[in-house]
């Protein structure tokens, strides 16, 4: 690159600080949150870049539509590239809020509707089977069963449980005090058999893998380090192998089931939506679609009407036989 297009390549990267910074301290946002607008941000950049425009206050509404347009023929899913549109609208807010430019480009501008997917969900059985694997002897074992048990019981996010402290716990009452994003806290209940091995584990195990060090963090490692949530992911494989469990799984499954179940056993979607700390209950509304799923499932394979009529196609089936059958012995 030239000398100038460095300039202004510096002059565009550190508004894209500023206005990270500006998010990192005024709206709280979680890390990987933060990093997925970068990029967004980024890809504008370097759109802009290859059309010559060298600066942000360059942009047009036209722009923007061109843009998003080589974004989709770029086969971006329709999710990231909404939220890709609500990075730019936020960052255009901000650079008009900041004086750098008098209108945003993004009014007007609508996001793409996101593919409706359907979370994918355990069965109960799987579950059960999952949580009630022995522990085994390694102290580990105690703080596996302790963490999935949590997990299930409070359809907390894997970030949510990984960097849960000790201040967090509420064993006497038993509840948990969950950071969620934007720093938002929400109270989530844990049920009797989570709050039953999570004070195992405090009481008898995480000493042995502390070995006198210190930590704020529930669940730790033999290093005396919170547990990654690479690390969770990886025990979490390895236990549902354990468990006879086939299907793909992910921590974010156990959060889907939670909610799934729920909903299965009577609870009402506000409930619900409280305690996964979704700030819109349209988000929520997800779970209802799956369990909508499987009962048009149950209904195919159970409702008596259609048994019926394949009685019907088999009697009539029956019926030609035996007049074929008739026929032929007069003949």
């Amino acid at each position: 690159m030239t000398e100038m297009t460095d300039r202004v390549s510096a002059s565009m990267d550190s508004l894209v600080e500023r206005y990270m910074n500006d998010l990192r301290v005024e709206a709280g946002l979680a890390i990987n949150t933060l990093e997925a607008y970068r990029r967004d941000l980024q890809k504008l950049q370097f759109y802009l870049f290859a059309k010559g425009v060298h600066s942000f206050a360059g942009v047009t509404r036209q722009t923007i539509s061109e843009f998003l347009g080589h974004l989709r023929r770029s086969n971006h899913a329709p999710s990231s590239t909404a939220r890709c549109v609500a990075a730019l609208r936020g960052f255009y807010r901000f650079l008009s809020k900041e004086g750098f430019m008098q209108e945003s480009p993004m009014i007007g501008v609508s996001r793409p509707r996101p593919w409706m997917r359907l979370p994918k969900t355990l069965t109960q059985r799987d579950v059960t089977h999952l949580l009630e694997l022995a522990d085994g002897s390694r102290p580990e074992g105690r703080r596996d069963a302790a963490m999935l048990e949590l997990l299930y019981a409070t359809g907390l996010r894997v970030s949510e449980l990984v960097n849960l402290r000790l201040s967090q716990l509420n064993l006497a009452v038993g509840y948990v005090l969950a950071a969620g994003k934007g720093a938002k806290q929400r109270v989530v209940p844990m049920g009797d058999v989570a709050r039953q091995k999570i004070r195992l584990y405090l009481d008898k195990t995480r000493g042995a893998l502390l070995k006198k060090r210190e930590s704020q963090h529930v669940f730790v490692t033999r290093r005396g380090r919170p547990m990654s949530r690479q690390g969770f992911w990886k025990l979490l494989r390895a236990r549902a192998k354990q468990a006879g469990i086939t299907t793909p799984i992910s921590p974010h499954m156990l959060r889907h089931s939670f909610a799934t179940h729920l909903l299965d056993r009577g609870a009402d979607l506000r409930s619900v939506q409280a305690m996964l700390g979704h700030a819109s209950i349209s988000t929520t509304q997800i779970y209802t679609h799956v369990e909508r799923a499987r009962l048009k499932r149950l209904h195919s394979d159970l409702f008596p009407r259609k048994s019926r009529r394949r009685d019907r196609t088999a009697d009539r089936a029956s019926v030609s036989s035996r007049e074929k059958g008739f026929d032929a012995s007069l003949q």
